[in-house]
């Protein structure tokens, strides 16, 4: 079976949609003009409850099927909001918002969840409950954590969840999911050395904090060649080193190092934290320095549930397109996870084809991608809550 030919009929109108909020990107929990814009559709839709300021300014809507007797209740997920970057596309319908721009393709994934919804407003040709989360703040604020938070998932009963991003490099007409860890963890950390400042001529009389720091940084990094299993993959970043002085004669009474963590593995994850702190504070204790450790934890693992991957898998088939049900795990974060850790469920990639990677400036939704994404969406719910024959 292709992609329901429902969807080819209202490529141009999600299209449409598309292009007016890739125009209009709102940030974080910012996103008032496009959750307005939902609600106001999903209402238009016939949606049998839509409730805003979930999660601060998430969008939930209700849809019943035609029966109610499995009881069942699939919740689907979109992300709403856009990136702090100035726009390059060139396009016609590029943002109208200096400095702000859909870098991510959640343009793509709002419009693709609306038209499913549309799509099953209309037909109704499921057994159970479908739950349309629309969220806000995923780059960065937490916004499904904020919804989970809110009572999401008990308060419209949930049983499963699934979401859905676009993956650029893979071509159009393809999916990507894997069972287990599909994308890494994402954590933070500030590392604050204190010595004793003094005159660059003098090192005898201080306690140098740069090359306490340094020797931090490069024993840091020992973590995950030594401490870590080789088959469990941990990203261990540096990005920042300052110091509390900018002139060459002077030797820095406090450095500061920042950096982030990302795990594939929850249990690897909860050791990084005092694998750090041991190596820092060992180091400064070598040096006679003293050293703050400050932890910020971020997104967790993205695991999917592999009987939700299996449904999964078997939905995308039906409706044309390429599988790969076990593609390589990847170390960006993504906050449905926390929407993994509450129910079970499964994150899935379509392909976005040949265009420039996310968070670039040049990146754009390809709207070919929108009926596959549709398609997705509305056979996850008619296959896993079938209307009897």
């Amino acid at each position: 079976m292709p992609i329901k030919n429902r969807f080819a009929e209202l490529l141009p109108e999600i299209t449409e949609w598309r292009h007016d909020f890739h125009r209009h990107p709102e940030l974080m929990y910012e996103v008032h003009r496009t959750a307005g814009i939902v609600a106001e559709k999903l209402r238009e839709f016939g949606c049998d409850e839509v409730v805003e300021g979930v999660g601060q300014t998430g969008v939930v809507g209700v849809i019943k099927g035609r029966e109610n007797g499995s009881g069942k209740v699939i919740a689907l997920r979109a992300d709403m909001d856009a990136l702090p970057i100035h726009e390059q596309t060139g396009v016609g319908y590029a943002s109208e918002t200096p400095g702000a721009m859909h870098a991510c393709g959640h343009d793509g994934h709002t419009s693709m969840l609306l038209g499913a919804a549309k799509y099953l407003s209309e037909t109704r040709n499921f057994d159970g409950t479908v739950v349309l989360l629309f969220q806000p703040a995923e780059e960065g604020g937490a916004g499904g954590k904020a919804m989970v938070d809110d009572g999401v998932m008990d308060r419209f009963d949930v049983d499963e969840v699934y979401g859905m991003h676009n993956g650029p490099g893979i071509p159009i007409g393809h999916f990507v999911t894997r069972a287990g860890p599909l994308q890494a963890s994402s954590d933070e950390f500030d590392i604050i050395v204190t010595g004793l400042g003094g005159h660059a001529a003098e090192p005898h009389k201080a306690v140098d904090t740069t090359l306490v720091a340094s020797q931090i940084v490069v024993s840091l990094h020992n973590i995950v060649a030594r401490n870590v299993d080789p088959l469990n993959r941990v990203v261990l970043t540096v990005g920042t080193f300052e110091t509390d002085s900018n002139a060459t004669n002077i030797i820095a009474h406090t450095a500061k190092l920042t950096g982030t963590v990302r795990c594939l593995d929850p249990e690897e994850r909860d050791q990084m934290q005092g694998r750090i702190t041991r190596v820092a504070e060992g180091i400064a204790a070598a040096f006679g320095a003293t050293v703050e450790v400050v932890w910020h934890p971020g997104y967790p693992v993205t695991v999917n549930d592999a009987t939700a991957v299996e449904h999964a898998v078997e939905a995308a088939r039906a409706v044309g397109l390429e599988v790969d049900g076990d593609t390589r795990p990847i170390m960006p974060s993504e906050d449905f996870s926390y929407m993994l850790e509450a129910r079970p469920g499964a994150y899935v990639f379509i392909g976005n084809g040949d265009t420039a990677m996310c968070h670039h400036p040049k990146y754009n939704f390809d709207d070919e991608a929108i009926p596959y994404g549709c398609s997705f969406f509305a056979e996850i719910v008619e296959r896993r809550m079938p209307v009897a024959k």
